[in-house]
């Protein structure tokens, strides 16, 4: 075994005394192989422990070099822009890459058994996943470099925003504008199987809780939503939310995918945006700028392009730092937020709500 503890296909083919071609060919189960030469590289691949990669056609092109990336919900806006970003660095560096779709807890225990005993590849990038010990052990007992995005894994290098510090921000720009009914809809926190977002959620209403404290407003128990991610459980939420007595003049979502959804049930229950309620997202994905949507906007994109940009020195040899990267966030206001003007309503008793539009704006921290 070489001196690396990893495998390759050269190894392979100066075990068996055939070429690297002669080994890609009998990997893809090539016919033109005698059959002597075929049993002689099987032994020495058995003997070895190798293991092919995902991409075992590659061999052929003379391009044996793969990385993986671990995403949740593939389709998703925010994990096609960071997967957009790693995949221009990789491409460009040569490899090829393989992604690893995750919806359930049991797809990602399928990848990862696969990632660490059954398949070879270069790195892996996880995204958004919580990794146990013990999967964080088999990474390192297989060799296989690893480091992540969007969320902390002990020894492995992470690229991250603070999700305390978003949720603080999104609602002192809510507060800046004179709200203070705010309301907040978000994940649900479940057990830490990896796949469910509930976690980053969870960060994002204790800044929320924190900026709320620091302005002196209470906090409204009522007035947090929480439930499955996406725009049509946000809308649910959000329209009991706006069937309360004394409903909130603001929103904060914690994504913008659920941010759409307030937006909707907004729009469902005829009270204006900004008029008659601000909304305030989170991520800055494509569609938001599309409509108006103000938001935290985290670097999505160069959180991917950091992330692979991290892993190839990893691969070369390089050292890397911090382990810790974390990148900046900010406000971008649009026209989906402005300051609150109460005037009482005698006929209603609640809060007739008017608002002047403000200009867009986009500045770091509160505007």
């Amino acid at each position: 075994m070489p001196p690396t503890g990893r495998v390759t296909i050269a190894d392979v083919a100066a075990a068996s005394g055939v070429g690297v071609g002669t080994v890609s060919r009998v990997i893809n189960g090539a016919a033109n192989v005698r059959e002597s030469t075929r049993r002689t590289v099987l032994a020495a691949i058995r003997r070895l422990g190798y293991r092919p990669s995902y991409l075992a056609a590659s061999l052929s092109r003379g391009t044996p070099r793969t990385i993986a990336v671990v995403v949740p919900h593939l389709t998703a806006p925010s994990a096609v822009m960071r997967l957009a970003g790693a995949l221009a660095v990789l491409d460009q560096q040569g490899y090829d890459t393989v992604v690893c779709n995750v919806d359930t807890p049991g797809q990602l225990d399928h990848h990862l058994t696969a990632l660490t005993s059954r398949y070879r590849v270069d790195g892996v990038i996880v995204v958004s996943l919580r990794l146990s010990r013990q999967w964080l052990a088999s990474f390192r007992q297989a060799g296989v470099p690893l480091v992540a995005i969007d969320v902390t894994l002990a020894g492995v290098p992470h690229t991250v925003v603070d999700n305390v510090v978003g949720g603080r921000i999104a609602t002192e720009h809510l507060l800046t504008l004179g709200h203070r009914r705010i309301g907040f809809v978000g994940d649900i926190r479940r057990r830490a199987d990896g796949t469910d977002p509930g976690f980053t959620s969870h960060q994002r209403l204790f800044g929320y809780r924190e900026a709320l404290q620091k302005a002196g407003v209470g906090y409204d128990a009522q007035l947090v939503r929480r439930g499955p991610h996406g725009a049509a459980n946000a809308e649910a939420l959000t329209a009991k939310l706006l069937s309360l007595p004394d409903p909130p003049s603001a929103v904060f979502a914690a994504s913008d995918t659920q941010a759409m959804g307030v937006l909707a049930a907004a729009d469902r229950a005829a009270r204006q945006v900004p008029g008659e309620l601000s909304v305030i997202g989170f991520d800055d994905i494509e569609s938001a700028k599309l409509l108006g949507l103000s938001t935290v906007r985290q670097p999505l994109e160069d959180s991917g392009t950091e992330a692979a940009r991290r892993l190839c020195a990893l691969l070369r040899g390089e050292p890397i730092g911090p382990q810790r990267q974390q990148l900046p966030l900010e406000v971008v206001h649009r026209s989906s937020t402005a300051r609150l003007r109460r005037t009482r309503s005698p006929a209603r008793g609640a809060h007739a709500v008017s608002a002047a539009r403000v200009p867009e704006v986009s500045a770091a921290g509160t505007t």
